[in-house]
């Protein structure tokens, strides 16, 4: 039987985007965990740091974030979506200790399953034995997690927690505007409020809308306006 591809091979790991860094976040109220994940990989990082937050906090932007910065020190990190990645074996957690950062995303997704609890059990231990970086991210703090295996539960709760804060409405118009500045885009504050107060509050949506917007002004030679807006959202 053909062995899957080593970690080695899936630098960074899977969907990974570009844009996922911590220059291009508004950290708001969670500055103080983006400095803790920024320096994770120091000698005197935390080996283990867990996140926890509803939809929309960010919590996967902060998980590649800390990917692209391990890649930035050449070291090898691996992200792991549970979400995209849950319906298959946990093959993909063998040898992990042979990289430097391991970030594993929506964790719910696999509770309650024994062969991936074992799995991601033993993949902590080995980390832990080797010196290696693990970073977790779920929807609840770990002990409201329905963790079947005794062991693993209680190796949840040995690393660091943070609670990812959402963003107020300043907060979401800033953090729209630092990712229209970092996509190149001249975005006043008049249209960014035009778009927050009708778009979802939801940072993912909010997004989506500026690289909507982003492709039409390009396209079409336009600055960005309240018509022209209206005009390409079909508002």
């Amino acid at each position: 039987m053909r062995r899957s591809a080593p970690p080695a091979q899936l630098a960074l790991g899977v969907g990974v985007r570009e844009e996922a860094t911590f220059s291009n976040m508004y950290a708001g109220p969670n500055v103080g965990l983006v400095e803790k994940l920024s320096c994770q990989l120091d000698d005197e990082g935390e080996p283990f740091i867990y996140l926890w937050g509803g939809e929309g906090s960010g919590r996967s932007h902060l998980l590649q974030a800390a990917c692209h910065e391990a890649s930035d020190r050449d070291c090898r990190a691996l992200y792991l979506p549970l979400n995209d990645l849950g319906h298959f074996p946990p093959l993909m957690l063998e040898d992990i200790e042979r990289l430097d950062l391991v970030a594993i995303d929506d964790l719910e997704s696999v509770v309650g399953r024994k062969r991936w609890e074992e799995a991601l059990f033993h993949a902590f231990n080995r980390l832990r034995d080797n010196g290696k970086r693990l970073l977790v991210s779920a929807a609840v703090p770990p002990r409201q997690l329905q963790v079947q295996l005794p062991d693993l539960a209680s190796r949840l709760c040995w690393g660091m927690t943070f609670h990812v804060r959402g963003l107020d409405d300043e907060q979401r118009l800033a953090a729209l505007q630092l990712r229209a500045k970092a996509r190149g885009m001249l975005l006043s504050e008049e249209v960014a409020r035009y778009i927050l107060h009708r778009e979802p509050r939801r940072l993912d949506a909010l997004f989506a809308c500026l690289e909507t917007l982003d492709s039409a002004s390009l396209s079409a030679q336009r600055r960005l306006t309240i018509p022209f807006v209206k005009q390409t959202l079909g508002w």
